[in-house]
């Protein structure tokens, strides 16, 4: 597990398997967002593995799975709704972190400059430049 800090209250990584949970509560983690669909790949757990593991260790958990179907204004919403209702840092996956990253950061856009969404997304090493026309100025 691959544990990427985009800023103080989000971080990301490719896939996490049930026993990853431990960790992550020891790093002080409240919230798990799973942004990966079931299915992508036979040695993916199901999103239901993660979320018992998650709840039995006292965590908070989302299943906000982007899929082929692309970004929608929802999925946006459902993120922005997850991390502003966590209690602490909050701990997204996918396969690869990228996904994770987008919704985060098009979950901040209006609220924060484009180029510090960009910029918290780089020093993670996910370039989100592609998305400055949806994120707003700065």
């Amino acid at each position: 597990m691959d544990v990427k800090r985009i800023n103080d209250h989000v971080s990301v990584s490719g896939q996490i398997q049930p026993q990853d949970i431990a960790t992550l509560k020891s790093l002080g983690f409240t919230t798990i967002v799973n942004n990966r669909p079931d299915g992508e790949s036979p040695d993916q757990p199901a999103s239901a593995e993660i979320e018992a593991a998650a709840k039995a260790a006292g965590l908070a958990y989302h299943a906000i799975p982007l899929g082929r179907e692309g970004v929608s204004p929802d999925l946006v919403a459902q993120t922005k709704a997850a991390l502003e209702g966590s209690e602490g840092p909050v701990f997204c996956f996918c396969r690869s972190g990228t996904r994770s990253t987008t919704l985060w950061a098009l979950s901040q856009a209006g609220d924060r400059p484009a180029g510090e969404i960009i910029a918290e997304a780089a020093e993670a090493g996910y370039d989100m430049s592609h998305l400055a026309g949806y994120l707003g100025q700065g």
